[in-house]
C-alpha cells in the first residue's frame, strides 16, 4: 500500500470518527446540502418521469405522422370569428396529395351527445368520431375485441370502442364486448375496449369513446359542416417538408386565403411536438435546478463556518499531531476529507429523501411514475464533493498553517 493511499484511508477514517462524535451538530452542517440535493432530485425525477411517459406515448406514433388542426388567432376569436376544418379539406388532401396514407378524419362530438348511459348508470366524456386508421397512426390498440374498419364506417353501423376508464364509471360487469350503451340518446354496440394509457397530468387518458365517422357525423345531425382535424401519414420522410408545403396550399386555396393573410389551420410533426415537450421539460429542469443551487451555495457556506470552528476548537490536537510528525499536507488532507465526506453524507441523504419526494408528488397529483437518471446522480454527488472541496479548502489550509508551538500552548 502506498504512503498516499494510506493517508488517504486514515484520513477518511478520521473524518468518519469526528462526523459521528458530533452527530447532531453534522446533521445541521449538512442540512443544506440536504435540502439542495433534494430539491434537485424531487424535481428532476418528476420531469425526467412525466417526459419519460411522453416520449413512450410518441412512440407508438411515427415521428412522419402530421396532425391538421384549425387555427383562430385570439384577436379575431374575440370578435367571434372562428376557423375550421371540414370534410371536403379532407377530400382535398386526401385524393390531391401523393406520398401520404393512413388519412383519417377526426370529429368531435358536442353537446348533448357526450352523455353515456348504460343500466341506470351515467357519465359525461369525448366521443370522437374517427376512421379505421386512428388505430395505426396513434399507436392505440384494442385490450379486447376489435377496432371498427371501412366496412363498419361506410355502412354508418351503431358501433363503439371504449376507453377502459368508462367501463369502470359506467360499472359495466363481465365480458363488455357485444353489450349496448347509450350515447346521446342512441343505442350503440361495443366492439372493443382499447389499452389503458393511464393518466398525465391529472387527465384521464382513457376517458373517452371512439365511433366510426360517418356514424358520429349522422350522430350529430344539422345541416353545417362541422368542426374536424385530419392527421395522415407521410410515406417518406425525405417528403415531409414538401407534402407539408403541398397540404398548406391546398388548405389555403380552399378557405380563399389572401397571400397578406395568416393561415388559419396548423400543421405539426409527432417529431415537432416531441421535441417542444423536451424543450419544456429541459428548460423547467434547468431553471428550477439553478434556483435550487442556491441551497447548496448556502449549504456551502455553512459547512465552511462549521469547519472553521471546528478546526478553532482542535487547535491542541493539531499540535500534537504536528509534534508527531504530521506534516502540511497531512492535515490539510485530513480537514478537507472531513468537508467533503460531511458533503457526499448530506447528497446521499438528500438523493434518497429527494426520491421519495418526487414519488410522493407524482402519485399525489396522478403524474407517471417518478425516476431518477444515472447522470442526476452522479451529478448530485459530485456537485456535493465540489462544495465540500470549494468551501473546505479555507479551513483546511488555516488547520495546515497553524504553528506547531502556538496550537501545542492555545487553551
Amino acid at each position: 500500500m502506498s504512503s498516499l493511499t494510506f493517508k488517504l484511508i486514515e484520513s477518511t477514517r478520521s473524518a468518519a470518527q469526528s462526523v459521528f462524535a458530533h452527530r447532531f451538530r453534522s446533521f445541521l452542517t449538512t442540512l443544506g446540502i440536504i435540502i439542495g440535493v433534494a430539491s434537485v432530485i424531487a424535481v428532476v425525477s418528476v420531469v425526467q418521469g412525466l417526459s419519460s411517459s411522453i416520449t413512450d406515448q410518441f412512440a407508438g406514433m411515427g415521428t412522419n405522422v402530421v396532425s391538421i388542426n384549425a387555427f383562430t388567432p385570439l384577436k379575431e376569436r374575440l370578435q367571434g370569428k372562428n376557423a375550421k376544418l371540414t370534410y371536403r379539406d379532407f377530400l382535398e388532401i386526401k385524393y390531391k396529395v401523393q406520398g401520404i396514407s393512413h388519412i383519417t378524419p377526426i370529429l368531435a362530438a358536442q353537446g348533448s351527445n357526450g352523455l353515456v348511459q348504460y343500466k341506470g348508470e351515467s357519465t359525461v366524456t369525448r366521443v370522437n368520431g374517427t376512421g379505421s386508421s386512428y388505430q395505426t397512426l396513434y399507436g392505440i390498440f384494442p385490450e379486447t375485441g376489435r377496432f371498427f374498419n371501412v366496412s363498419d364506417d361506410k355502412s354508418r353501423r351503431r358501433v363503439a370502442v371504449l376507453g377502459p376508464s368508462i367501463i369502470d364509471k359506467l360499472e359495466i360487469k363481465g365480458n363488455v364486448v357485444g353489450k349496448y350503451i347509450m350515447i346521446g340518446g342512441e343505442w350503440f354496440k361495443v366492439i372493443g375496449v382499447l389499452e389503458k394509457r393511464g393518466k398525465l397530468f391529472g387527465f384521464d387518458q382513457d376517458n373517452y369513446i371512439l365511433l366510426p365517422y360517418s356514424t358520429a357525423q349522422a350522430l350529430l345531425g344539422g345541416a353545417e359542416a362541422p368542426q374536424i382535424s385530419i392527421s395522415l401519414q407521410v410515406d417518406n420522410s425525405e417528403q415531409l417538408e414538401k407534402i407539408k408545403q403541398h397540404i398548406k396550399n391546398i388548405l389555403r386555396r380552399q378557405h380563399n386565403l389572401s397571400k397578406n393573410k395568416g393561415d388559419d389551420f396548423k400543421i405539426t410533426t409527432a417529431e415537432q411536438m416531441l421535441e417542444k415537450m423536451d424543450k419544456i421539460t429541459s428548460t423547467t429542469t434547468m431553471v428550477l435546478s439553478g434556483v435550487v443551487g442556491i441551497s447548496l451555495l448556502v449549504g456551502g457556506i455553512g459547512i465552511m463556518n462549521i469547519m472553521l470552528v471546528s478546526v478553532t476548537e482542535r487547535t491542541r490536537e493539531i499540535g500534537i499531531q504536528k509534534a508527531l510528525g504530521a506534516t502540511r499536507v497531512d492535515i490539510l488532507l485530513q480537514f478537507l476529507i472531513e468537508a467533503i465526506f460531511l458533503c457526499l453524507l448530506g447528497g446521499l441523504i438528500g438523493l434518497g429523501l429527494g426520491y421519495g419526494v418526487g414519488v410522493l408528488v407524482s402519485s399525489l397529483i396522478d403524474l407517471p411514475a417518478a425516476q431518477v437518471p444515472l447522470w442526476a446522480m452522479i451529478l448530485s454527488f459530485g456537485f456535493s464533493a465540489g462544495v465540500g472541496l470549494i468551501f473546505g479548502i479555507i479551513p483546511a489550509a488555516k488547520a495546515a498553517n497553524l504553528d506547531p508551538i502556538d496550537a501545542l500552548r492555545y487553551e
